[in-house]
């Protein structure tokens, strides 16, 4: 592979990415989101429940960490970044967990508002193995709680307005939407705007029945299983003609589609594609990916690199993520950095 044009390049991409790794620290971005706490519980299930064809799990451990646009949050910190974050919890125990575990990593939680009466949103994962003959669990179910009522209007707006104001001295925005109530129609629009304005580049997560808070967004982000959806729905034929539809469409510069063990597809406005097999060795989970996406993205988006490059580094950041255990899946320097060295040791091993 190494006397190939392709070989080459990918020695260049790793080595870039290696550096950037290095050179990152003190990049400021913009987040804004919004967050729930994941719960996890492990156990063994080796016994079914005496009424009922359900498995009866006896937990042995129990972890939680702060999800969806705070998994952002923690892997923009962990590369060493600095982050404006903007969301907003409820008032009860899971809102306090997710401020403490910002606070301990080091993250400012005062772009967090807290809201009165409200519920934050939280998803409890139970896993579970046969004991003594496997070592893999399984998720066994997923219990979701979260607010009953739309998040304030004026809340949003308030919290839109604060992003706003840290655009200037920001390299890049993210925009993490479960819509849950911070990211508005008009608040996305307003945020993308001037992101377009201030030449920054905006990477926006969205939800598929909310892919109008993305419109003029640079780069979008999808699950394989999405762009599936899209394409029945529009009646294609192929991903690379339902990309096409969906960036001209919503006006985007790229899609950013992620396959899981199925690697990664980038789908650009010009009609350019960049596929990227995953190189993960013993992929166990999927949870994080795409805000592991999002951070690579900021991170190499925010400081100069091309979209390739971007999506170069994405891509090791899901295959980090893949190989990860739960409750670790956010994007850590070290481990991202180790794996880049691997992928470099291997292509320079493969062309001996």
């Amino acid at each position: 592979m190494g006397s190939t044009e392709e070989g080459r390049s990918e020695a260049e991409t790793l080595r870039r990415l290696g550096s950037l790794i290095e050179d990152v620290e003190g990049t400021r971005v913009t987040l804004i989101g919004d967050v729930m706490l994941d719960r996890y519980h492990h156990g063994y299930a080796n016994n079914l429940n005496s009424t009922a064809p359900v498995p009866v799990l006896r937990i042995i451990r129990s972890e939680e960490s702060p999800g969806a646009a705070a998994h952002i949050a923690r892997g923009l910190n962990s590369l060493g970044m600095d982050v404006d974050f903007f969301s907003s919890v409820g008032d009860d125990e899971e809102g306090g967990r997710i401020l403490e575990m910002l606070s301990g990593d080091g993250i400012s939680t005062k772009g967090i508002s807290v809201v009165a009466n409200r519920q934050t949103l939280t998803k409890i994962r139970f896993y579970g193995s046969r004991e003594s003959l496997l070592d893999q669990s399984q998720v066994l179910l997923q219990a979701d709680r979260g607010p009953l009522d739309e998040l304030n209007e004026s809340i949003s707006d308030g919290l839109i307005s604060a992003a706003l104001e840290s655009m200037p001295n920001s390299r890049a925005i993210v925009l993490s939407d479960y819509h849950k109530g911070v990211i508005t129609e008009s608040g996305a629009s307003k945020l993308i705007s001037k992101a377009k304005e201030l030449d920054l580049p905006s990477i926006v997560d969205p939800k598929l029945t909310g892919l109008s808070r993305s419109r003029g967004a640079d780069v979008v982000i999808f699950g394989m299983r999405g762009l599936e959806l899209q394409r029945r729905r529009l009646m294609m034929d192929n991903f690379s003609d339902t990309a096409s539809e969906l960036i001209s469409t919503y006006d985007w510069g790229a899609i950013l589609v992620l396959g899981g063990v199925d690697g990664i597809n980038l789908y650009l406005r010009e009609g350019e594609e960049l596929s990227i097999p995953c190189r993960a060795n013993a992929p166990r989970q999927q949870i994080g990916l795409h805000d592991a996406a999002a951070t690579a993205l900021a991170a190499a988006l925010g400081n100069g690199l091309d979209i390739y490059d971007a999506a170069s580094l994405a891509a090791a950041a899901c295959e980090c993520v893949l190989t990860a255990e739960s409750s670790h899946e956010f994007v850590n320097r070290d481990t991202l950095g180790i794996w880049l060295e691997e992928l470099s040791w291997k292509l320079q091993i493969s062309d001996r």
